[in-house]
C-alpha cells in the first residue's frame, strides 16, 4: 500500500479529510497528519510517504517551498496540492516542481479520491514502466551480441580520447574503424511500446542499413553507427524502414540524424543526436530530424502574453478569433525554441487565464485536465487539446450572444411589420428606436437572417401590396404605394415592384 500524509494548518480539515476518505480501500495507508510545512518535512524524511496532500498558505515553511524542498531531495514523491481561488499564482509555480493535480477548497470526498486514484495510477505506471526497462534490458543482452552492443554504449559515455580502446576492439572484432565516417541515427517508437518493437528495428535497421558499424539501444532509443555520408540515400532509407514499421505495429517513429564524423567522435555525435530528438516537442512526432532542422537564432529569455486580447475574443464568442490567437501564441513559443519546461510553464499559465472565462461550476473540471496537458510529448499536442477547450468555452459565451441576438432581431422585424407604411422606415430610424449603432445592427441583422436590412424592408413591403393586389377588384398603384410606405411615389413602387417579381401591378393582377 502506498503510504500518504495529510499537511494543513486547519485541524478541522485535517480531521476532516482523514474521516471521509476510505484509505484502505483506495489502496493506501494515512501514515500521518502535520500542521505546517516544517513538520511535514521532518516527517517526510522519516517516514517517506509515497503521497502528500499538502496546503499552500501555512506557517514557518509553506506548502509552495515544501514541494520545492522535496521535488529536488525526494523527486519520486507525488504531491495533492490544496488551494483556494486566489492561489492561483502559487499553483503555476508549483507546476513547474512537476505537481499536477490541484484541489479547490473546500474539498469534497470525491474530489480527493479522485486525485488520489489518479496519482496512484501515476505511481503504478512509474513501477511498471521502471520494472519493464528492466526487464527489456535483461531480456535484449540476452538474445543479441553483447559485446557490439556494449561497445556502442562505451563509445557514447566516454569522455576520454578512444583511440587506444578502439584499437583494441578493432582487433577483437576485427573491424577497421578508423577508416569509417559514419552517422549515429537514435529512432525513438512513439507510444506504448514492448522489447518486441525494438528488437524488430533493430532487425530491421541490420538489413537496410548494410554498412551499419555498430546497433544498440539506451533507455527508449534504438540507436544504429552507419557508414553513410549520402544524407538524402540515408534518408531514403529511413523511410522505408519506418514504413515497413507502420504496416506491421501502426505505430510511429521519431528519428533524430547527427552529422558526418569519425568514430572517435560518436560521443558527440550521439550528443547532436539527442538535441535533434529533443527537437520533436517542436517539429511533431515521427519527424526525421538533423542538425539543419534546428533554429541556430539565440533564444528569447523572456516572453510576455497575458491572454488579455484571446479572453476579450472568448467572451465575444468569436470562435476564429480565438483560434487565430492561440495559433499565433503558439507559432511564438515553436519559433523561439525555448527550453521545453518553459514553454509547458507558459502554456499552464495561458491555460489557466483560459479555464477562469468558464463557469464557475466548470473550473474545477478544467483544472482535473491540466495534469493531461503537461503530460502531453510535443507542442503541437498541446495546442490542440488547448484549442478544443478554447473553443469549448468561447461555443457557450457565442450560444448565449446568438441567444440575445435572436431577441433583438424578433423585436425588429415586428417593428418593420408594424411601420411598413412609414416612409421614415429605414436602418438607421430603426436603431435610434432600439438604442443601438446602426452599423453594428444592420451586420447583426445580416449575421441573424442572411440579408441586408434594406432588402428584407423592400421584400416585406413587396409582399404587403400582393395581399393588397389580391384583395382589390381594380389595382390602384398610388392606394398601395402610400399603404406600403412609398408616399407619392407610385412610379419608384411600381419599378420595384416588377423588379421583384416580374410584373407591374397591374400585369400581377391579371396573371394571378
Amino acid at each position: 500500500m502506498y503510504k500518504t500524509l495529510l499537511v494543513d494548518d486547519e485541524r478541522i480539515i485535517l480531521e476532516g479529510i482523514s474521516r471521509i476518505i476510505n484509505w484502505n480501500e483506495l489502496g493506501v495507508n494515512l501514515i500521518g497528519t502535520a500542521r505546517n510545512g516544517l513538520e511535514a518535512y521532518d516527517f517526510i524524511n522519516r517516514e517517506q510517504p509515497d503521497i502528500v496532500i499538502c496546503d499552500i498558505k501555512m506557517p514557518g515553511m509553506n506548502g509552495l517551498e515544501l514541494v520545492e524542498l522535496i521535488s529536488k531531495e525526494k523527486p519520486f514523491i507525488k504531491f495533492i496540492i490544496l488551494s483556494g481561488f486566489n492561489d492561483f499564482n502559487f499553483a503555476k509555480q508549483a507546476m513547474e516542481f512537476g505537481v499536477k493535480h490541484y484541489l479547490l477548497k473546500p474539498c469534497n470526498e470525491k474530489s480527493i479520491v479522485d486525485a488520489l486514484t489518479h496519482v496512484i495510477s501515476d505511481l503504478n505506471r512509474d513501477a511498471k514502466k521502471e520494472q519493464f526497462l528492466v526487464d527489456m534490458k535483461s531480456r535484449l543482452e540476452q538474445v543479441q551480441p553483447y559485446v557490439k552492443k556494449q561497445l556502442l554504449k562505451e563509445f557514447i559515455t566516454s569522455k576520454n580520447d578512444g583511440n587506444q580502446g578502439i584499437h583494441f576492439y578493432e582487433n577483437l572484432l576485427r573491424m577497421n574503424f578508423e577508416e569509417k565516417f559514419i552517422r549515429l541515427v537514435i529512432f525513438r517508437i512513439e507510444g506504448e511500446y514492448h522489447y518486441e518493437h525494438m528488437f524488430v528495428i533493430e532487425n530491421l535497421g541490420e538489413d537496410l542499413f548494410s554498412q551499419s558499424i555498430l546497433s544498440t539501444n539506451i533507455g527508449e532509443n534504438v540507436l544504429f553507427l552507419v557508414n553513410e555520408q549520402d544524407y538524402h540515400h540515408l534518408q531514403l532509407k529511413i523511410e522505408k524502414l519506418r514504413d515497413i514499421f507502420y504496416e506491421i505495429y501502426r505505430m510511429d517513429m521519431t528519428v533524430a540524424i547527427s552529422e558526418v564524423d569519425c568514430i572517435t567522435q560518436v560521443r558527440r555525435l550521439y550528443l547532436e543526436a539527442l538535441e535533434c530528438l529533443n527537437h520533436r516537442f517542436y517539429l511533431g512526432e515521427g519527424s526525421i530530424i538533423s542538425k539543419s532542422d534546428i533554429h541556430q537564432d539565440q533564444h528569447i529569455n523572456n516572453y510576455e502574453y497575458d491572454g488579455q486580447a484571446l479572453c476579450l475574443f472568448i467572451k465575444s464568442g468569436n470562435l476564429e478569433k480565438v483560434e487565430s490567437e492561440i495559433t499565433s501564441f503558439f507559432e511564438h513559443l515553436t519559433e523561439s525554441r525555448l527550453p521545453t519546461n518553459l514553454v509547458r510553464s507558459y502554456v499552464m499559465q495561458l491555460f489557466l487565464v483560459i479555464i477562469q472565462q468558464s463557469d464557475s461550476n466548470k473550473i474545477q473540471s478544467y483544472m482535473e485536465k491540466m495534469s493531461k496537458l503537461i503530460d502531453m510529448d510535443t507542442i503541437g499536442q498541446m495546442k490542440e487539446f488547448f484549442v478544443l477547450t478554447a473553443k469549448e468555452i468561447t461555443q457557450i459565451h457565442y450560444d448565449r450572444h446568438k441567444s440575445n441576438h435572436s431577441v433583438i432581431i424578433q423585436k425588429i422585424m415586428e417593428m418593420v411589420e408594424k411601420n411598413l407604411a412609414n416612409t421614415d422606415l429605414s436602418l438607421k430610424w430603426v436603431a435610434n428606436k432600439v438604442y443601438m449603432n446602426a452599423d453594428y445592427l444592420g451586420k447583426l441583422f445580416k449575421q441573424e437572417t442572411g440579408q441586408k436590412f434594406s432588402s428584407y424592408v423592400t421584400q416585406m413591403r413587396v409582399n404587403k401590396a400582393i395581399e393588397q393586389i389580391n384583395v382589390m377588384e381594380e389595382v390602384k398603384v398610388f392606394e398601395i404605394a402610400e399603404m406600403i410606405g412609398y408616399g407619392d411615389n407610385p412610379q419608384y413602387f411600381s419599378q420595384v415592384f416588377k423588379k421583384l417579381t416580374g410584373y407591374s401591378p397591374s400585369e400581377y393582377k391579371k396573371a394571378n
